[in-house]
């Protein structure tokens, strides 16, 4: 589903009062629903624009194995791509980039933007730690599953 689509839908709902709406097509499905006056967008099969990270040793017990990739030795963390996308370090080019080698982050930070079928997704933090590594060069593919960041806890 493309931008335009997404907008098209978006002017039915407006058009007939409809304050959800939920399309599933060819092993797509997009839940629309209106809150405060926006729409916002849920889409399954799709990654959710929260960075997966590779978790310590010590706390993988706490989350799904499945979920869980090996964890990096020492006090680190790897913050990886939870979607395919574009790599943007910033919200726009004329503008500073989010983190920088050396950043101290909190959760809820965001760190980058992916671009995934026309859509800005923020990267947010699910840590704390300062950022030791940035291993992704503006405007480069990115696919699931990859490093990003490396981040060292505090």
């Amino acid at each position: 589903m493309n931008l335009k689509e997404l907008k098209e839908i978006i002017n039915l709902m407006k058009e007939h009062g409809l304050s959800e709406l939920e399309i599933e097509k060819e092993g797509f499905k997009i839940k629309l629903k209106k809150s405060n006056g926006q729409y916002i967008a849920h889409e399954e099969g799709i990654a959710l624009p929260k960075a997966s990270i590779q978790q310590p040793a010590l706390e993988r017990s706490q989350a799904p194995a499945a979920s869980q990739p090996q964890a990096p030795l020492g006090n680190e963390v790897i913050v990886r791509s939870p979607m395919v996308g574009t790599f943007y370090p910033a919200p726009a080019p004329d503008q500073a980039p989010y983190v920088n080698v050396g950043t101290m982050i909190k959760p809820d930070d965001v760190l980058c933007i992916v671009e995934a079928m026309k859509l800005m997704n923020e990267i947010k933090s699910e840590i704390s730690g300062r950022i030791i590594e940035i291993m992704v060069e503006n405007g480069t593919p990115v696919e699931f599953d990859q490093p990003l960041f490396r981040v060292a806890l505090p």
